[in-house]
């Protein structure tokens, strides 16, 4: 038995097909689906989204930066505010925002927006490295 996955922003469906498993951040922590998994909902963390294909051994990578997922009766549902998937990441932005973020931090602000901005632009250069 496969999982059926979407994963969706506001603007459109980044992924939908079937899998083998997806590994996920929450804000609790990483968690993987496999078929026939319990009913399961939580809070999408700043991390990568793994979709092992069913197919093959080919899998999809995707930066999310919060959001939520849902797994009932072998379906699975991402939905971020911000997703991206690793092709589609622009390397140069997200190496200008890690630099700006990290300035911000060493300038002495405590401000927790540049360690978010830290960590969103780290996970997009991590998951752009997988395409």
């Amino acid at each position: 038995m496969t999982l059926h996955v979407e994963v969706v922003s506001p603007e459109r469906i980044l992924f939908s097909g079937d899998a083998k498993f997806v590994k996920a951040r929450t804000t609790d922590g990483e968690i993987a689906f496999l078929s026939d998994h319990a009913p399961f909902i939580g809070a999408l963390g700043i991390g990568e989204v793994v979709v092992a294909l069913e197919d093959n051994d080919e899998r999809v990578h995707v930066a999310v930066h919060g959001g939520f997922v849902e797994v009932r009766e072998n379906n699975v549902s991402l939905l971020s505010d911000v997703a991206e998937l690793a092709d589609q990441i622009d390397t140069g932005r997200a190496r200008e925002a890690k630099t700006r973020a990290e300035q911000a931090l060493k300038s002495g602000e405590d401000d927790g927006d540049a360690e978010l901005a830290l960590r969103r632009a780290e996970v997009r250069l991590q998951v752009a490295d997988t395409a």
